[in-house]
């Protein structure tokens, strides 16, 4: 009952060249660190529900995820936002490619993007 979506992209080293490797700059619940440096990624669980049977136990979870990617400046957050939609199209499916805009306290860039993923029990 959770994505591996933490794990597909710290296996991805062209997302860990740009979000880093020790600690890869990629936080669940859509939360990240106070003051963590820049590109960085949140992800968070939107939706989900598991394939239900008539009769038996599922074996399969469904999830809507919302992955956000934050920075300082266009290109690194573009760079980033692709490195991890490469990380994750090999495991899962892009379903909507949100807003682009810039925090107006932070002044940081922002790009957003949706995936549905299905997580065998």
């Amino acid at each position: 009952m959770y994505p591996p979506i933490f794990k597909a992209v710290a296996s991805s080293s062209a997302a860990t060249a740009v979000l880093g490797a020790a600690p890869v700059r990629f936080y669940p619940f859509g939360e990240a660190p106070q003051d963590v440096a820049h590109p960085y990624a949140v992800w968070r669980v939107i939706t989900g529900s598991p394939e239900n049977y008539l009769a038996g136990r599922p074996d399969i979870d469904g999830f809507g995820l919302q992955v956000d990617v934050y920075g300082s400046d266009p290109n690194s957050v573009i760079d980033a936002a692709r490195a991890v939609r490469n990380a994750v199209e090999l495991r899962a499916h892009v379903t909507r490619w949100g807003g682009q805009d810039r925090d107006p306290d932070t002044r940081n860039y922002h790009i957003s993007f949706d995936v549905d993923w299905l997580t065998p029990r």
